[in-house]
C-alpha cells in the first residue's frame, strides 16, 4: 500500500470514525442526557418511534391522548418523534406554553419544519426566524393595520354575494324541486371564494375562482397546495427528504417535480405582478402623486421603500415574492377552512344555526347585497362586527376545530421554562412521583409541542363540555380561562406572542362576511351519504370517509332559505 493510498485509508478510517461518534452522540448520548426524559410519559422504542406522533397529531386521536396525558403524566409530559435525538416536552401548561410563545429568540421553529414550509412557499413570514423575520413582519404590518382592513369589506362582501349566487345557481342547474336542496362541496366552493379575496386583496389581481378555475396562476397555487399539502402521504421518503433534504434534488419524485413546475409558474407571473406594482408606484412618484392601491403588496411596497427605513432593512424583490406565497397560503387555507367547518358544525346543530340567522337577518338591508354603496356595505359590517350571537359562533367553532392543529418549537438555547403547578416526575425505578417544582431545564436541541387542539379542548380548563359545541358558553367565561394566552378570545387557535397570526383582523372580517351571505340565503344540512372525517394535512382539513385519495372535501345538503317556513 503506497503512502497516497494509506493517507486516503486514514481520512477515510478517521472519517467513518467522526461519523460513527456523531451518530452514537445523536441516538445514545445526547437523548440519554436530555433532563426532560425524567418527565413521564408513554412508553417509547429505542431507535424509530412513530405512535408518538400519531398519538398527538391525529385528529382522531388527538383529543383522548391530551386528555389521558394530563391524567396520567400532568401538563408536561416527555415524548418522542420519529428518530431518537428528536426529544420533546409536550406541554399543556398555560404557564409553560406562555413562556414558549413569547420567547420567539429562544424558540423557533425546528429546521426541519421551517425546511418543509420554505420548500413550499419560500423563506416568507412563516418560517423565517430571527432578524429576517422582525423585517418582514415589519414591512408587512402597516397593510394589515385596522384602516387597511376596513377598506377591505366591501371587496370581501362582494366576493361573499357572489359566492352566493354560484351557490343558486348550481342549486338550479342540479334541477332541485322548489324547496329541495342539492349536496355542495363547501370546502372547494369556500377556498375559491377565499382565493379571490386574497388575489384582489393581496395585490389587486383577480382569479376569478368562483366562475372558473382556469387562471394559470390559480391553478399553479391550488395544484400546489392540493398535491404537496392536502394529498400529502407521509410515510419513509417523506420523512428521508425533510433530514436529508438533497434527496428531492438528486432523486426528485412525481410530486416533487410537479410542485417545482408550479413554483415556476408563480415566480413568473406573481413575479411579474411584482414589477407592475412598482412601476405604478414610480410613475405616481415621478408626477408628484401618491399611488393609492390599497391592496397588500402595493401597502408592503411603500412600507418597504419608507425614508426611515434603513437601506439594510428593506426586502428583496424575492423575499416580497416569497410573502406573497404566505399570504396566498395562510390567508386563503385557513380561513376557507374555518368556514367549511363553521358551516359543517351549524349543519349539525340546525337550532342553533337557526339562531344565528334570525339575528343575521335582524340587521340585513332591504335591499340585495349587490346594490349598496361602500358606505351602506361599512355600516352593515359594523352592525355584524357587534352581533353577540355570530361572534360566540366563530369564537367557538375556531375553539372546536382549530386549522392549525398544533406547533412545534425548537430551543435553540438552554433554557429553565417556568411551570404553574406540581410536576410529575419518573424514577429510575419507573415509579411516578409528584414534586413542588417551579420550573423545569429545557436543553438545546429540545423540540416543544404545542398542542393548540389540545389547549383549546382542555376538559381542566374548559370544564367537561370541552369537547362540545357551545356558543353560549362564552357568555359567562371562567376567569381562569379570561386569564389564558391567546390571540383571539383566550384560545390558541391564531398562535400568542411575537409570532402570533398577523392576518387575524382579515379572517374574521371574511368569516363574519361569508356567513351573512351564506347563512342568510340557505339552510345546511349533513349530506346523509358522506360521512366526514378529519385529517391533520399541515392543517387540519376534512375528507369523506373512504375517498381520502380525492383530497380535501366537505359535501353538504344546501337548501335556499325561504322565510315562511319560520
Amino acid at each position: 500500500m503506497g503512502p497516497l493510498t494509506l493517507a486516503v485509508f486514514s481520512l477515510a478510517v478517521a472519517g467513518l470514525l467522526l461519523l460513527t461518534g456523531y451518530v452514537v452522540y445523536l441516538c445514545i448520548i445526547y437523548p440519554l442526557n436530555n433532563p426532560i426524559r425524567q418527565l413521564p410519559g408513554p412508553q417509547s422504542k429505542w431507535l424509530v418511534e412513530w405512535r408518538h406522533i400519531v398519538m398527538t397529531m391525529d385528529p382522531r386521536r388527538s383529543p383522548h391522548t391530551a386528555a389521558e396525558f394530563v391524567e396520567k403524566y400532568g401538563r408536561n409530559v416527555y415524548i418522542r418523534g420519529p428518530v431518537p435525538w428528536d426529544q420533546r416536552l409536550f406541554t399543556l401548561d398555560p404557564v409553560t406554553m406562555n413562556h414558549v410563545l413569547q420567547n420567539t429568540t429562544i424558540y423557533e421553529k425546528p429546521w426541519s419544519s421551517r425546511r418543509l414550509i420554505s420548500g413550499l412557499i419560500g423563506r416568507g413570514m412563516l418560517s423565517a426566524e430571527g432578524q429576517m423575520h422582525k423585517r418582514q413582519r415589519r414591512i408587512a404590518t402597516p397593510a394589515f393595520s385596522l384602516q387597511a382592513m376596513r377598506a377591505l369589506i366591501p371587496l370581501v362582501f362582494s366576493r361573499g354575494t357572489a359566492l352566493q349566487e354560484r351557490w343558486m345557481d348550481l342549486i338550479r342547474e342540479g334541477g332541485a324541486e322548489e324547496g329541495k336542496g342539492t349536496v355542495i362541496n363547501v370546502c372547494s366552493w369556500a377556498s375559491r371564494a377565499t382565493f379571490d379575496v386574497m388575489g384582489a386583496a393581496g395585490f389587486d389581481y383577480e382569479f376569478n375562482a368562483l366562475q372558473n378555475e382556469d387562471n394559470e396562476l390559480l391553478r399553479a397555487y391550488v395544484d400546489m397546495f392540493e398535491t404537496a399539502v392536502s394529498r400529502q402521504k407521509g410515510g419513509m421518503r417523506a420523512m428521508l427528504s425533510m433530514y436529508i433534504p438533497i434527496i428531492d434534488k438528486i432523486l426528485p419524485n412525481e410530486t416533487t417535480r410537479f410542485v417545482a413546475k408550479c413554483q415556476k409558474v408563480i415566480e413568473r407571473v406573481a413575479g411579474k405582478l411584482i414589477q407592475e406594482k412598482k412601476r405604478k408606484i414610480s410613475e405616481a412618484e415621478e408626477k408628484g402623486e401618491v399611488y393609492q392601491g390599497k391592496d397588500l403588496l402595493s401597502l408592503m411596497l411603500k412600507s418597504n421603500a419608507a425614508k426611515d427605513l434603513p437601506p439594510d432593512q428593506r426586502l428583496s424583490d424575492a423575499d416580497l415574492l416569497h410573502n406573497i406565497n404566505t399570504f396566498m397560503f395562510a390567508g386563503t387555507d385557513t380561513t376557507s377552512l374555518a368556514l367549511t367547518w363553521t358551516l359543517y358544525v351549524l349543519a349539525l346543530y340546525p337550532s342553533i344555526q337557526d339562531r344565528l340567522r334570525a339575528e343575521l337577518l335582524s340587521v340585513a338591508p332591504a335591499a340585495d347585497l349587490h346594490t349598496l354603496t361602500n358606505d351602506e356595505v361599512q355600516r352593515l359590517y359594523a352592525a355584524l362586527a357587534e352581533l353577540p350571537l355570530l361572534e360566540n359562533v366563530l369564537r367557538e367553532t375556531l375553539r372546536l376545530i382549530p386549522p392549525v392543529h398544533s406547533s412545534i418549537r425548537e430551543a435553540t438555547r438552554d433554557d429553565v421554562v417556568p411551570v404553574s403547578g406540581p410536576l410529575k416526575r419518573t424514577l429510575k425505578d419507573g415509579r411516578v412521583v409528584e414534586e413542588r417544582v417551579s420550573q423545569i431545564a429545557v436543553p438545546k436541541g429540545t423540540f416543544v409541542h404545542v398542542p393548540i387542539e389540545g389547549f383549546n379542548l382542555d376538559k381542566g380548563l374548559w370544564g367537561e363540555s370541552a369537547w362540545k359545541f357551545d356558543p353560549d358558553r362564552w357568555n359567562d367565561l371562567p376567569e381562569t380561562i379570561k386569564a389564558l394566552p391567546g390571540l383571539y378570545q383566550h384560545t390558541l387557535t391564531f398562535s400568542a406572542g411575537p409570532r402570533a397570526c398577523i392576518g387575524v383582523r382579515m379572517s374574521v372580517i371574511e368569516l363574519k362576511s361569508f356567513l351573512f351571505a351564506l347563512v342568510t340565503k340557505f339552510r345546511f344540512a349533513p349530506d346523509p351519504a358522506s360521512k366526514i372525517g378529519k385529517a391533520n394535512v399541515i392543517l387540519t382539513r376534512p375528507y369523506v370517509a373512504g375517498r381520502q385519495n380525492e383530497g380535501s372535501a366537505l359535501p353538504l345538503l344546501v337548501t335556499p332559505y325561504v322565510p315562511d317556513e319560520s
